[in-house]
């Protein structure tokens, strides 16, 4: 097979999938990896050139098995986004170390892993790795104590990737979505936080995924072939912001 072929974990839905649809869209074959085995059959029925895999990333055999199915499949790998990720938003007294350790095991672990397993297949074809953070991994922010933090390791992580595998020819790069208008989102950002976020947001509003998956689907492709190492926030300026109270800005 000449086909490229992209792994995207947490694929079933939101930001994981509008890339798989992307990528398909743009001539690439691709694997859809979920926990979610009964959403991942229903989305990818019909679908041509995509493979459904059920896989816990926190979990070394299941990771080990989803890439040995998909070059089985495929032939080759070359992109793996490592989207898949859970979210916990407690104060920090109240995080304890099971809950810690969950958000850690799914969202740097599940890095790792997926990266590691990848290395040899995506070294062949001088492949891409694009790791999915968060505007909470360059910002601090309250009741994001585990979230945060795992966020801001996968940026480090996807530097010390960079690093080690450019000789290689694999290029390692992160999106750090600012808010987005996700399911997840419209449930659990009530209206008052939803429009503090505006209010902090240069161009005022949330982020679609799609908009996500085009910064995904050129750190991919080969029009980034040099690009590695860097962090694109994808957030509707809000990183740029930084600490800027909005009330500075009216009437400007």
């Amino acid at each position: 097979m000449t086909d490229k072929t992209a792994i995207i974990t947490g694929a079933a839905r939101g930001i994981g999938l509008a890339t798989a649809r992307l990528l398909s869209q743009r001539g690439w074959r691709v694997v859809l990896a979920d926990i979610d085995a009964d959403e991942l059959q229903r989305v990818v029925l019909g679908w041509e050139d995509a493979l459904a895999v059920t896989c816990d990333v926190s979990d070394p055999d299941q990771v080990q098995a989803m890439v040995a199915r998909t070059v089985e499949w495929s032939g080759r790998l070359d992109a793996l986004v490592n989207n898949a990720g859970v979210a916990d938003f407690r104060p920090m007294g109240e995080t304890d170390l099971a809950t810690w350790r969950r958000i850690m095991a799914v969202n740097l672990d599940g890095v790792f892993l997926c990266s590691q397993a990848a290395i040899p297949h995506l070294a062949r074809t001088g492949g891409a790795i694009v790791n999915i953070a968060s505007i909470s991994g360059l910002r601090a922010s309250t009741l994001r104590v585990a979230y945060g933090t795992s966020k801001a390791a996968v940026i480090h992580l996807t530097r010390q990737q960079a690093a080690e595998l450019g000789q290689q020819g694999i290029r390692a790069n992160c999106v750090a979505p600012g808010p987005v208008d996700t399911k997840l989102a419209l449930a659990v950002h009530s209206p008052v936080i939803r429009a503090a976020y505006h209010d902090s947001i240069p161009l005022n509003r949330y982020g679609e995924e799609g908009e996500i998956a085009q910064a995904i689907a050129f750190l991919c492709s080969d029009q980034a072939s040099y690009v590695t190492g860097q962090v694109l926030a994808v957030d509707g300026g809000f990183e740029a912001t930084g600490v800027g109270l909005p009330a500075l800005r009216l009437g400007n």
